[in-house]
């Protein structure tokens, strides 16, 4: 009987608490008003005006579809960012969609990244160098194949979709 009388106080204590904080969460401070002191009398709040700016592109598909240079990073050991950079080179849809491959951070417009997860999994994100935003990911698998020329094409494909729109 003991047990139960606890768990029920328990409970309304906890609902209680819960409440109390939901309260909180939801209260508005006062706003003290500034009185004029040469008449007396409370002066105008001051309004505020919030500006809010995007970066140079806030969606994954414009910042494809105007991305002209590349810059490939790899924290993997058994696959270097050269090798990527390679794959990309050599794949047609790479000239076609008038891509470059760049190893100056500061002048890429995208950063294709590279990194070995579990086991013989690969992750790779793309992501705009202005703005931080992700514009492309991709999982993959080294079995069958190369992981760079897996991540050239998955990647390649995901820029032919975002400027073709198909």
């Amino acid at each position: 009987m003991k047990c139960k009388r606890l768990n029920i106080v328990c409970v309304v204590v906890w609902v209680l608490w819960a409440g109390l904080f939901a309260v909180a969460a939801n209260a508005q401070p006062v706003k003290a008003q500034p009185d004029d002191t040469v008449t007396g009398k409370p002066s105008a709040p001051a309004t505020r005006t919030r500006i809010t700016t995007f970066g140079p592109a806030s969606d994954p598909t414009t910042v494809l579809r105007s991305a002209r240079s590349i810059f490939v990073r790899s924290n993997s050991l058994l696959v270097k960012g050269a090798v990527v950079e390679d794959k990309l080179q050599k794949r047609k849809e790479f000239a076609l969609l008038n891509l470059s491959v760049t190893r100056d951070l500061n002048s890429a417009d995208v950063i294709l990244e590279l990194r070995h997860d579990l086991f013989t999994m690969y992750v790779y994100t793309a992501v705009d160098r202005r703005s931080g935003l992700v514009v492309a990911t991709g999982k993959l698998s080294s079995l069958g194949g190369t992981v760079a020329g897996k991540v050239a094409e998955r990647f390649l494909k995901q820029v032919v979709k975002a400027r073709t729109g198909s």
